[in-house]
């Protein structure tokens, strides 16, 4: 072998050696006969579907005092996996309300049916385009959810989702569909500062373009729920619920009492709310407290 290529060939492998480690790994395609949900990851410019471990123990019978919402997301959520028409949903309102939960607990619902859920992080809905593209030859059904949304003042952002929803997902395959939660109705912040220069036209009052602009974002969603806080009625029959499910999968005997009720309502009392995630915490403590008092 001529000694100028063998040492050709030994640079470009040292070359490669040092290259190797910038470059993306290669990624195996998902399972998604087996595969439930997955998160979507960026890496560099693009990104991949990661496979997520998931339990399905959630279901829709643990979530209580929501009724009207579980089954108007639970009727859209038939729809869909059934292949007929169904909207873009934004779960809105209290925290620990059980937004979240619901999703989840459709998963479990309909994973049989084909059913997939895909987790994207606000920070990356700019991939979505990039993301539908990898399902849309899929026999599949998938939920891209999104947690948490909301935007910042001042931020561009939330103009990135509508020109989404409007351009991406609403002339998507009919497999694809959004579902995101927030704190906030219109994802946005509004400030009094929004309706300073409003004016009257023919009797008519016109907001500042700024907050039409705003409120168009949470337009984009076909299905709105609203989640509120929980009176203490409410709060209480929750904990009942999850102390109850609780017990009888640790195979502790209990009962409720005034005493238990009481000391469920402080422990939303010490943090200042009362919602579906205060209960099951309360619960949780609760029995785990129990089983280790009869262990000893």
């Amino acid at each position: 072998m001529d000694p100028r290529f063998s040492d050709f060939l030994q640079r470009a492998d040292s070359v490669l050696m040092r290259l190797e480690p910038l470059l993306p790994a290669v990624r195996e395609p998902l399972d998604w006969q087996h595969t439930l949900a997955a998160r979507w990851q960026r890496e560099g410019r693009s990104g991949y579907l990661q496979a997520l471990n998931v339990s399905l123990d959630m279901s829709l019978s643990d979530l209580i005092g929501v009724d009207t919402q579980r089954e108007q997301l639970a009727r859209n959520t038939r729809q869909f996996v059934q292949g007929m028409p169904a909207n873009h949903a934004l779960l809105w309102g209290a925290r620990g309300t059980g937004k979240s939960s619901l999703v989840r607990a459709l998963l479990a619902e309909h994973a049989g049916a084909g059913l997939r859920l895909i987790e994207i992080e606000r920070d990356h809905l700019a991939d979505l385009p990039r993301v539908v593209e990898l399902l849309m030859t899929l026999p599949q059904r998938f939920i891209l959810f999104c947690d948490d949304l909301s935007f910042e003042a001042g931020e561009g952002d939330y103009r990135v989702l509508k020109s989404v929803l409007d351009g991406s997902l609403e002339r998507s395959p009919e497999n694809v569909l959004l579902y995101a939660t927030s704190n906030r109705r219109h994802l946005v912040p509004e400030r009094e500062s929004d309706n300073a220069n409003t004016k009257m036209v023919d009797g008519e009052l016109h907001p500042n373009e700024a907050v039409e602009d705003k409120i168009a974002l949470s337009d984009r969603f076909g299905l709105w729920l609203s989640f509120y806080p929980f009176t203490q009625e409410h709060y209480l029959d929750v904990v009942r619920h999850w102390v109850e499910v609780q017990a009888t999968q640790s195979g502790l005997q209990w009962q409720w009492s005034e005493e238990l009720e009481k000391l469920a309502v402080r422990w939303a009392t010490g943090r200042g709310n009362r919602n579906g995630r205060c209960a099951y915490q309360f619960a949780r403590q609760w029995v785990g407290l129990q089983l280790l008092e009869t262990s000893q």
